[in-house]
């Protein structure tokens, strides 16, 4: 198993009150380089997380003393804290729930201890910079709108706007096809490397917050192309 150079000794929490898990997934995750700390219940994650500042949160849906879900919104009351949701709950619908809310992955027990692995690796990169662009690359425009790839940073109207790992991917996969309508599945593979049997409800979520992010301000560029998909592009009033 091998991480990211710009993962490496990231802080991650697995939350899961099964002890063999979080025992299993402590040693792996540290064998790869990640600093990590382990809770078996809601009350306990908070207060851990609150001391240990993690990077990233690997988490079950159902614990002794609260749902995942509720938990997320919890953990992430203060800052935009990456989070992975790890869970025997395998129903597409949960999938949906979970991504909807916010969660930046899911997977499903069993796993693969490797899987795992990339997948926060992924999670990480998206968050942080890699320093794998080539120079005078890691600039995309499109009208007012700009991103920093290498520095993770997006501007509007020449104001920074703050997004989540998942909001830059989307942006950043809607900025390199720009004026090109993507279908949500297209989204799902690309963003999110799932299919979820053609559910996009998912993209539909992430396309608002986006436009309560980005949309802000005149003109709107993130489009609607009914029954088709999304697209970022400049829609000209017509005299």
């Amino acid at each position: 198993m091998q991480v990211p150079s710009a993962a490496a000794g990231a802080k991650i929490l697995v939350v899961d009150d099964a002890e063999s898990i979080t025992e299993m997934l402590r040693l792996s995750l540290r064998f790869v380089g990640f600093e990590v700390a382990t809770a078996g219940s809601g009350s306990e994650a908070r207060s851990v997380a609150s001391r240990f500042q993690p990077d990233l949160v690997i988490l079950d849906v159902m614990l002794p003393d609260t749902d995942g879900f509720t938990l997320l919104r919890e953990l992430r009351r203060d800052r935009d804290l990456p989070v992975l949701f790890l869970t025997a709950r395998d129903a597409v619908e949960d999938r949906v729930r979970g991504l909807t809310l916010g969660a930046d992955d899911y997977v499903t027990k069993p796993f693969s201890l490797e899987e795992v692995v990339a997948r926060v690796g992924t999670i990480l990169r998206r968050s942080r910079s890699t320093g794998e662009l080539d120079p005078g690359e890691t600039r995309l425009t499109y009208a007012d709108l700009v991103m920093d790839e290498e520095g993770h940073q997006v501007w509007r109207h020449d104001e920074l706007v703050n997004l989540s790992p998942t909001e830059f991917a989307l942006l950043r996969y809607l900025l390199h096809n720009s004026g090109r309508v993507l279908s949500r599945s297209q989204i799902l593979q690309h963003v999110w490397h799932y299919d979820f049997n053609g559910d996009g409800s998912v993209v539909d979520s992430y396309i608002r917050y986006l436009r309560r992010k980005i949309d802000v301000f005149d003109p709107p560029l993130v489009q609607t192309v009914r029954g088709v998909g999304y697209t970022l592009r400049l829609v000209r009033s017509t005299p």
